[in-house]
């Protein structure tokens, strides 16, 4: 069995840590992923899965108005 320990930050009123090398081994280092750590209540244990993130063709925040266009960096509305 392999161990890794890493040490826990502070970050504001939460807490992180990093991923060892290691550990990402196997994914493609050029793409996007996303780190799911999920909890088995039973077994009292966590997991750790990564995943490739997905492509959205359109970002859309929550003011987006598919009618304005966007010309070297202004904003310009149609219609």
């Amino acid at each position: 069995m392999y161990k890794f320990k890493r040490k826990l930050y502070t970050r504001g009123s939460s807490f992180e840590t990093t991923i060892p090398m290691p550990i990402l081994f196997s994914i493609d280092k050029e793409k996007k992923h996303n780190v799911v750590f999920a909890y088995d209540s039973e077994k009292n244990r966590w997991y750790i899965e990564l995943e490739q993130e997905q492509k959205n063709k359109t970002k859309q925040g929550k003011n987006h108005d598919p009618n304005k266009k966007v010309s070297k960096n202004k904003e310009v509305k149609q219609g």
